[in-house]
């Protein structure tokens, strides 16, 4: 009877601490694609300054710095865990950290800041499709909503016209939005061992490792870069916030909503990339650019609306 009364009690909580975790997963998705769209910022301010492999690898050096305090015990105590799981980690560093990254600071030598965080909304396209072939369903408004948000982005990259001008850095984007949807459609196969902290400090210090061999020929080949405040600074801010706390509030994110839901949210990235490379860089918005951003919105609301 006991037993009764303790389930007819917890029972009516059960649909809050769910609509609970619900609000702080798409909080925290916003959060990381807040803080992302700076990375857009900084990697189009650093193409003629430093080599986009030496950009990638100090960022993770950066981020190892960051995180090492709060999670390099317990790291150290999970060592185990880590190398029975070693293929999945390594997989996650190579996708998230080691690769995407670097096709981010890559296309920027030659494309916008606005145009980088446009063509990586289309990722969310990928973590839906991937979601779906898992076996989820996404619910009409959440397809409505979705198709609205990509096509505002389609219409910001067009400049209007469906028919696309892409230029050599939207294609390193395009090939860095593969590697973030297939990277958050990862997580959601992290083995529950793998705390938050332990799994972003190994992915960090491998997807660092894997780095260092090209970041030593690039060195040869292009030498060093001078660090000046203008160099060093962008690098300390997608370090400590694009890389250790983004990170960290996506991969839980995707933990409590999963990729699909967050997918949605990574939406307003565009929006965020073109008001900070209009304020930074000077890069020009217009009405075109006002009126696809209220599409994405539009959008993005819809598909995150809560169901009644």
């Amino acid at each position: 009877m006991a037993l009764l009364d303790h389930v007819r009690t917890a029972a009516p909580t059960t649909p809050r601490r769910v609509r609970r975790g619900a609000g702080l997963g798409l909080l925290l998705a916003a959060l990381a694609t807040v803080v992302w769209s700076g990375s857009f910022v900084t990697a189009r301010a650093l193409h003629d300054s430093v080599p986009p492999v030496q950009a990638a690898f100090w960022r993770w050096i950066v981020a190892l710095v960051a995180v090492a305090p709060f999670a390099l015990r317990e790291t150290w105590r999970r060592r185990e865990v880590i190398r029975r799981h070693f293929r999945f980690v390594v997989l996650a560093a190579l996708l998230g950290v080691t690769v995407y990254n670097t096709l981010v600071n890559q296309a920027g030598l030659s494309t916008s800041a606005g145009n980088m965080g446009m063509i990586m909304a289309a990722s969310p396209v990928l973590m839906a499709v991937y979601e779906r072939l898992g076996g989820a369903r996404l619910g009409a408004r959440r397809v409505t909503g979705m198709l609205i948000a990509c096509a505002g982005v389609l219409l910001l990259v067009g400049k209007g016209s469906l028919a696309l001008d892409l230029a050599p850095g939207d294609l390193w984007v395009m090939a860095a939005a593969v590697c973030f949807a297939s990277y958050s459609a990862l997580l959601k196969r992290r083995p529950a061992e793998l705390g938050g902290l332990v799994f972003l400090f190994a992915t960090f210090a491998l997807g660092a490792l894997m780095l260092l061999p090209v970041y030593a020929a690039s060195l040869a080949l292009q030498g060093g870069f001078e660090p000046t405040p203008g160099t060093v600074a962008p690098l300390v801010y997608v370090g400590v916030l694009s890389s250790a706390v983004a990170f960290f509030a996506w991969n839980k994110a995707v933990a409590l909503i999963g990729a699909a839901r967050a997918g949605v949210v990574y939406y307003l990235q565009p929006v965020c990339v073109a008001l900070l490379s209009y304020a930074v860089l000077g890069e020009d918005l217009g009405a075109l650019g006002v009126l696809c951003m209220a599409l994405i919105l539009g959008g993005v609301a819809l598909a995150s609306a809560r169901r009644r």
